[in-house]
């Protein structure tokens, strides 16, 4: 029996070891991944975008704000006039956080009722969580810090100079009472309707051609983009309907709130679906058979809910994973998913992710064309 089995082993280790792309994507896939993760998973949110609407643009707002800074958990990138301007700019996605100073600050810091409005971008959750808790005890040392100066410069400690001399308001945008599932729902579209094209067209050419069928489809006049646009079809049909599904199901059991326009995220939905299934056909496309094309979609879906920022925020990742993250169209998706479902905005301030999708469709799409044609000779 040991003589049998150890024959059905050296039988299957030779299988594999003449599959040399296959053994190839099986050993460095985990190194991949462990080495992606390990730049990626980051639950300790740093540096996150922050716009200042300074009103005062006095000593002590300079000196708040360079309290907040130094904390190293918020970046100053905008600044706006006003409470609007600061909302209009987590509204585009520019930045997390918003601190509006009132007028009169370094009066009222004096007076011991100062206060500062922090908007947080509710779309986020871990940004979410973070900004609340930094800026909350950020602001208390701040405040202490005043009292104490106040009793050094005084001598001795004045009337009510030991009350804290500063209150932060926190008002979380778009999603108030930080219900999860209202976080999760945008990105879950996102996430599925990846998974969706990506699984249902990523074996679809080398299974043609393991089959044999490929030969007959070859006979035929039909042109390679006209093939892959055949492939297509059918699938953009089944990821739409599974698409409006999840959305359904969010919005009418679960009661998450559907802000802006439907027929916008309808139509911006078709162009991402688009683009995973070029991706879909691309790795269907370089794969020699249906095991190289299932590890590879693996490895794409695995990696690209990682860093596409359906979990974690794509501002902590280093720029040389976020490089890596834009070969993703998740990455593009779950800002418009997140904009349209959780922020009600509009078109005009997705313009940017809508342009980088079409980009993205364009080339993959030549790609996969020109990599089965190659295939082909």
């Amino acid at each position: 029996m040991f003589q049998r089995i150890l024959a059905l082993i050296q039988k299957e280790f030779s299988q594999a070891w003449r599959d040399r792309t296959t053994m190839g994507i099986m050993l460095t896939i985990p190194l991949l991944q462990l080495i992606i993760f390990g730049y990626a998973i980051n639950t300790n949110v740093t540096h996150i975008p922050t716009v200042v609407a300074d009103q005062s643009l006095d000593q002590a707002s300079r000196s708040y704000l360079d309290a907040m800074v130094n904390s190293g958990y918020f970046d100053i990138i905008a600044t706006a006039p006003d409470q609007a301007g600061a909302i209009q700019n987590i509204d585009e996605g520019q930045a997390r956080v918003g601190i509006v100073i009132p007028p009169d600050f370094e009066k009222n810091i004096d007076r011991g009722n100062a206060q500062v409005l922090i908007l947080v971008d509710g779309s986020d959750y871990f940004t979410s969580e973070s900004a609340n808790a930094y800026a909350t005890i950020i602001g208390q040392e701040h405040a202490i810090q005043i009292v104490y100066n106040v009793i050094a410069q005084a001598g001795t400690p004045a009337s009510g100079a030991t009350l804290p001399a500063l209150n932060a308001l926190m008002h979380v945008l778009y999603n108030p009472d930080m219900k999860t599932l209202w976080f999760i729902i945008p990105g879950m579209a996102a996430m599925l309707l990846q998974t969706q094209s990506l699984a249902l067209t990523a074996a679809a050419v080398v299974r043609e051609r393991e089959m044999g069928t490929i030969e007959q489809i070859l006979v035929t006049p039909i042109r390679p983009i006209e093939l892959m646009i055949g492939k297509i079809v059918p699938y953009v049909i089944i990821a739409m309907l599974n698409m409006l599904t999840v959305i359904a199901i969010g919005v009418f059991w679960f009661g998450v709130p559907f802000q802006g326009s439907f027929w916008l995220f309808i139509g911006l939905s078709s162009l991402y679906v688009l683009s995973g299934l070029g991706l879909g056909l691309l790795i269907s496309s370089i794969s020699q058979n249906q095991r190289q094309a299932q590890q590879l979609m693996m490895l794409f879906m695995m990696v690209s809910l990682l860093l596409g920022g359906f979990i974690f925020p794509r501002y902590t990742m280093p720029a040389a994973v976020r490089v890596i993250g834009n070969l993703f169209p998740i990455t593009y998706f779950v800002p418009i998913s997140r904009g349209i479902v959780t922020k009600g905005v509009g078109f005009s301030v997705l313009s940017d992710q809508v342009l980088a999708l079409v980009i993205y469709i364009v080339g993959v799409m030549f790609l996969a064309t020109i990599t089965f044609r190659k295939r082909l000779d």
